[in-house]
């Protein structure tokens, strides 16, 4: 669980230092539904930036921001329905936006709810901490920006091989930004990173995106919640809802699986990965080019008694992927072929890991032989405006995009998106996945053979975090009636 223990002393600091900083903290329930939030915070956001730097826009950590860059207030969640002429299967694939969060990224709820229940209980103090963001992208993009808004000195932690992009926006908002070696799938990197800062003898606090429950907590209980209102939107009478795909990533935004198996108990829970390092696959390692998920280990915070399936990804068909749906070449050849214009100017909305959670479910939905009344879910975790220099790189390594390069990729890495590099998970399959983790948190990183046990065995390990939002909540308007704003 969570641990919710009160530190008076600090808590006292921190109290203060949010009263200094006007900082009024929002719940969980408020990010479910940002309509009950104060209305002089609501009034406030008409004339504050989606991404600016001020203290109430911790209130926009929510799937529920109109989708504008300046001023917009709160609607319903904001979500795509992807078509039949651009999937090529009948399934009905409908996706989540993560754009529309401060930064650009769903991962500033994640580092939020990391944060938050540390602060409301005095065990994190920002008049003396640093707040350390461990991340292989938008997660310490994310933790750096919750740390400013709520005055927390931060050190983001990421591959030196990320976007240009991410190195360029923490330079203006973290306090210190490392770089560790190699790239997206270099996790171990980090970890190692981190231990040398626990022990440097400096005050901080680590936030670690892969065994912090926090993290699972704001999926499990604001993603899946969001989820399931979609669901309540879309589904007609004949539809029935499959299953949620996502990358295992950090396993956050996968617990919203979790929840939505509570409600819809028969649906099931796809992890996708990539092809180049196929840990969940087949035990495997490697590097990958498909930022916004990271492998070579089994997250701790991943529930894998409860994933229904693994596939893995070409990360060649991601980034030529990227190129079909934002080289004006690409664009006009997949009007040729009948995707709406509708939904060209959408495909802006898919950042690299989204488009490898596009074609998970296109592959689960292949494998499964779905048709036109079928519904699967995915989520879109960032967007193209974090990956144009990308777009620039492959320019000068491969040239223009032409008419034959978008045909080539559209028939090959789309519309021939096959159902091989997967697995249904037996329960022997769950279990080699799991035991996977005693070798990265259990022989490394300070985790005992009893936890990772009870992980298994013993199915409250999940659920009692699972209940913990309401507590925290009450923490929360605890802290907030205390700074007294």
């Amino acid at each position: 669980m969570i641990d919710l223990s009160i530190m008076e002393e600090r808590l006292e600091r921190t109290v203060a230092r949010a009263k200094e900083q006007g900082i009024i903290i929002p719940t969980y329930a408020q990010m479910k539904d940002p309509s009950t939030a104060p209305e002089k915070v609501k009034e406030a956001l008409r004339g504050v930036g989606l991404w600016d730097v001020d203290p109430r826009n911790l209130f926009r950590i929510t799937w529920k921001n109109q989708p504008q860059a300046q001023g917009g207030g709160f609607g319903d969640v904001n979500y795509l329905e992807l078509s039949s002429s651009l999937t090529g299967v009948k399934a009905r694939i409908i996706v989540l936006v993560g754009k529309w969060f401060p930064t650009g990224a769903h991962k500033v709820g994640a580092a939020f709810s990391c944060l938050v229940p540390r602060l409301v209980t005095g065990q994190f103090d920002p008049t003396t901490q640093k707040a350390v963001w461990p991340s292989t992208g938008n997660y310490c993009r994310g933790g750096a920006y919750d740390s400013t808004l709520l005055a927390c000195e931060s050190i983001a932690i990421l591959p030196e091989g990320m976007s240009k992009e991410r190195f360029d926006w923490l330079a203006k908002i973290a306090g210190e930004t490392i770089k560790t070696p190699g790239s997206e799938s270099n996790v171990k990197e980090i970890f190692d990173k981190c231990n040398e800062l626990r022990n440097s003898g400096e005050d901080l606090m680590i936030f670690n995106q892969f065994d912090e429950m926090g993290n699972y907590l704001w999926h499990y209980d604001v993603t899946g919640h969001a989820m399931e209102e979609v669901l309540q939107k879309e589904l007609g009478p004949k539809d029935t809802y499959r299953g949620i795909v996502s990358s295992t990533g950090s396993a956050g935004t996968i617990a919203c699986g979790d929840y939505l198996k509570q409600v819809f108990p028969s649906s099931k829970i796809i992890a996708s990965e990539a092809l180049q390092c196929p840990t969940m696959l087949e035990n495997g390692f490697g590097a990958h080019r498909i930022e916004g998920i990271g492998d070579k280990h089994i997250p701790w915070i991943h529930n894998v008694k409860n994933t229904d399936m693994v596939v893995a990804i070409d990360d060649n068909a991601v980034v030529n992927l990227a190129r079909l749906f934002n080289e004006s070449a690409g664009q006009n050849y997949l009007a040729n072929q009948g995707v709406s214009e509708e939904m060209i100017d959408n495909l802006n909305l898919f950042g690299f890991s989204g488009i490898g959670n596009m074609l998970s479910a296109i592959k689960f939905a292949k494998y499964n032989e779905l048709g036109e009344n079928d519904v699967v879910l995915t989520v879109l975790t960032d967007s193209m405006e974090l990956y144009q220099s990308r777009l620039v790189e492959m320019h000068a390594e491969h040239g223009e995009y032409e008419t034959q390069d978008a045909a080539a990729d559209h028939a090959r890495y789309l519309l021939g998106e096959s159902d091989d590099n997967l697995i249904e998970l037996s329960y022997k399959e769950r279990r080699r996945i799991h035991n996977l983790k005693y070798f990265t948190w259990v022989e490394q990183q300070g985790k005992t053979y009893n936890e990772i046990q009870s992980q298994w065995y013993e199915d409250e390990f999940w659920t009692s975090v699972q209940k913990q939002a309401p507590e925290i909540d009450e923490l929360i308007n605890e802290f907030n009636s205390r700074v007294n704003l």
